[in-house]
């Protein structure tokens, strides 16, 4: 039987928090931590076996009667075959096993990464001929659908398109996408994991979307504009501050802020002036906590405690928020150091164990030789 291996990694979001859905750039990268899915045909029509070492579970699948799942995962699974079979006719039973060293819960999509890494290998297994962004909407449309996470395009984009050394600066309205050269040595990327999650990131991320939707109804009538937030100016923002309310203004500002940021911090990477780009990252995570309020108190200190070790040239938190982790630009000779501290630190305010991981830009969803 025809047997293929995956490998399908996990993303950093080096600048551009919450405007994948509201029209924005971004700045993605894959990195090198990576579910491996190992795919092989069964023989049968329709009977599929999905096993997760990790989640030490098994989901079987029936190709003519898929419903929802009964554990987190399986939906993801789920919806990936369903959104499949919308597209194409030729699935049929297949058996997958999957291990994975991308940490859940801690903002760097595994989500994504499972997504995009089954609709990846399935693709090859029955020679579907479904090009790269049918299958990063199948990953987003799976969330979509059957999770019932609204997101944009970016977590599946960048664990598809992702190259090595590289971040990707992603139009989110046109798709389309520059690979940019991240050249940051002697720093590194380190994530801080909070290890808290307040389960408020679905309902909350939702509400944030549809307030965002709100407000730009009520610019683009006020202004006669495209519905865009890359029409809307700061201008546009104060004279309509009363008609918002606080509650929108403060969404809207902070899109309209984040758009012009990242692409500031693109120009800063590109001359490495890192030290700039470092501030501009804290820019942002100001932004998420006071003005979109995505943060909470472990990110919020996390990144405040960060602001004290002269190593660190820029944190935030990263993904939907309430939870999981921050990332930090860190001098490499200071790591041992900080993490230390940061987690003495934490553990005294919050009686929580802090882990950390480092990581660097690797290579999008690929089949392994």
């Amino acid at each position: 039987m025809k047997q293929i291996k995956i490998a399908s990694p996990g993303r950093i979001n080096l600048i551009g928090e919450h405007i994948d859905y509201n029209d924005g750039f971004v700045l993605p990268a894959a990195i090198d931590k990576f579910i491996l899915l190992t795919l092989k045909l069964n023989g049968s029509d329709s009977r599929c076996t999905i096993k997760s070492k990790g989640f030490d579970s098994v989901l079987v699948v029936d190709l003519n009667n898929i419903g929802q799942g009964t554990e987190g995962w399986h939906n993801y699974v789920l919806g990936v075959l369903n959104e499949i079979q919308k597209l194409n006719s030729g699935l049929r039973g297949f058996d997958c096993s999957m291990e994975s060293n991308v940490p859940v819960g801690s903002g760097v999509s595994s989500s994504a990464a499972l997504e995009c890494g089954l609709a990846f290998g399935l693709n090859i297994l029955f020679e579907l001929n479904l090009d790269e962004w049918q299958l990063i909407k199948i990953g987003q449309n799976a969330e979509h659908n059957y999770v019932g996470t609204k997101c944009g395009i970016m977590d599946q984009f960048a664990s598809v398109m992702g190259k090595e050394g590289h971040t990707m600066l992603l139009d989110c309205r046109t798709h389309e996408f520059q690979y940019i050269p991240t050249k940051i040595e002697p720093y590194r990327f380190l994530l801080l994991n909070t290890n808290v999650a307040h389960n408020l990131s679905t309902g909350e991320y939702n509400l944030r979307r549809e307030q965002c939707e709100e407000g730009l109804q009520i610019l683009a009538k006020r202004y006669k504009i495209e519905k865009s937030f890359r029409n809307v100016t700061f201008d546009m923002l104060e004279h309509c501050k009363f008609e918002l309310g606080t509650i929108l203004y403060n969404r809207c500002m902070y899109v309209v802020e984040e758009i012009e940021r990242v692409l500031t911090a693109v120009e800063a990477l590109k001359k490495n002036e890192l030290n700039y780009f470092g501030d501009l990252m804290y820019k942002t995570h100001k932004g998420l906590s006071e003005k979109y309020e995505v943060s909470c108190p472990e990110l919020d200190y996390l990144v405040k405690f960060s602001e004290n070790e002269s190593q660190v040239l820029g944190a935030r938190m990263m993904g939907g928020g309430f939870g999981g982790c921050t990332l930090n630009l860190i001098h490499k000779d200071a790591i041992e150091n900080f993490v230390k501290n940061a987690s003495k630190a934490y553990k005294d305010k919050f009686n929580i164990d802090l882990t950390y991981f480092q990581t660097t830009l690797s290579q999008g969803t690929s089949l392994m030789s």
